[in-house]
């Protein structure tokens, strides 16, 4: 019996198309700002990125052109091909995937953090789940395995002396994750925000377990640059680094901003949401998700990149020089932020 061909060819198809991607992300690319068009930075509607449509708005309301907008996506491998293929350059991104990015010699930086805390895990309000214990053997679904969402969820289950194959984990897009819960298709889920807030608000979810009770210092999705577009416009680069952090400490400073911020995100060229869950968010309680400190870390950053390995989502350390350019924080000029 001969062996069927068609695996093998497209094992090898897909191995090409791989290469191909990772040779054409290494190479210099024309940047659309110096065409005089925004830089695009990708996004996801969560609110783990509320920085940014923040940051963008500020900006434009600035006056005169602005140098970077908003761009949205759905899910972090698109948003991950964008980036490694120049569709865009630069976007929020999970940490640990940078650091394999930069692993895999894709010329990227981390230049700011995006927030602090904003994971949750949900199970329904009617389940009889009071510990993670209580989990053994149940269907817990977790948006990737690069998601730091993943490793807050090995976190708690190490502290019941479980590991991940103690569950059935699932990959899942975090937008079906409550209608998931509310169907019974999945016994829990681990997310950013507003898919948990989603499903408590609606009454039928309540949270296992918040990184604001259990993981204080947090971090998740971080803005990300390509390196030619440090190369080529350090300025636009700074200012963007500006923007952001100056959008952190507004977002914490009264419940005024935070009320304009849900208002502003939840429209249609953002996160095109229910403004009322993100209002949740903010409120319930409001350092659920927080902002305001958005200092770079190295032992914070390096304590993550030993739990992906622990997870094997990374196969080997990478050096913080590799995948952080600390610079652009250090260089931060608040800015004022009208919304």
């Amino acid at each position: 019996m001969h062996a069927d061909p068609e695996p093998a060819l497209e094992s090898r198809r897909r191995r090409q198309l791989l290469g191909g991607m990772v040779a054409a992300a290494s190479l210099p690319l024309p940047l659309s700002a110096a065409a005089g068009s925004p830089v695009q930075v990708g996004g996801l509607p969560v609110t783990c990125n509320l920085t940014l449509p923040i940051a963008s708005v500020a900006r434009a309301k600035a006056g005169g052109a602005a140098p970077f907008e908003y761009s949205k996506y759905n899910g972090w491998p698109e948003i991950k091909e964008s980036l490694m293929t120049g569709r865009i350059q630069a976007a929020y991104m999970l940490a640990p995937l940078v650091m394999d990015l930069s692993d895999k010699r894709i010329p990227v930086k981390v230049v700011s953090l995006g927030h602090r805390s904003g994971a949750v895990i949900m199970v329904r309000t009617d389940s009889p789940y009071k510990r993670f214990a209580d989990l053994r053997g149940k269907r817990i679904a977790i948006p990737s395995r690069f998601a730091v969402d993943f490793l807050f969820l090995r976190k708690m289950l190490a502290r019941e002396k479980m590991s991940p194959k103690d569950v059935e984990i699932i990959e899942m897009a975090p937008p079906d994750m409550p209608a998931a819960l509310y169907a019974k298709a999945v016994d829990g889920y681990c997310t950013g925000e507003p898919f948990g807030a989603a499903a408590q608000r609606a009454g039928y979810a309540r949270p296992l377990a918040m990184t604001r009770d259990e993981w204080r210092n947090y971090i998740c999705c971080v803005l990300t640059v390509r390196e030619e577009l440090i190369k080529e416009n350090r300025p636009l680069v700074q200012e963007l680094v500006n923007y952001v952090q100056s959008a952190g400490t507004w977002l914490d400073q009264a419940p005024a901003n935070r009320e304009k911020a849900a208002a502003t995100a939840a429209g249609r060229k953002f996160f095109n949401q229910d403004p009322n869950i993100i209002r949740f968010v903010m409120d319930n309680p409001a350092d659920r998700v927080t902002y305001g400190d958005l200092r770079m870390i190295r032992s914070e950053f390096e304590e993550l990149m030993q739990l992906s390995l622990e997870a094997g989502t990374l196969k080997r350390p990478v050096a913080y020089e590799n995948y952080v350019d600390e610079s652009f924080v250090k260089a931060f000029k608040p800015v004022a932020i009208s919304v």
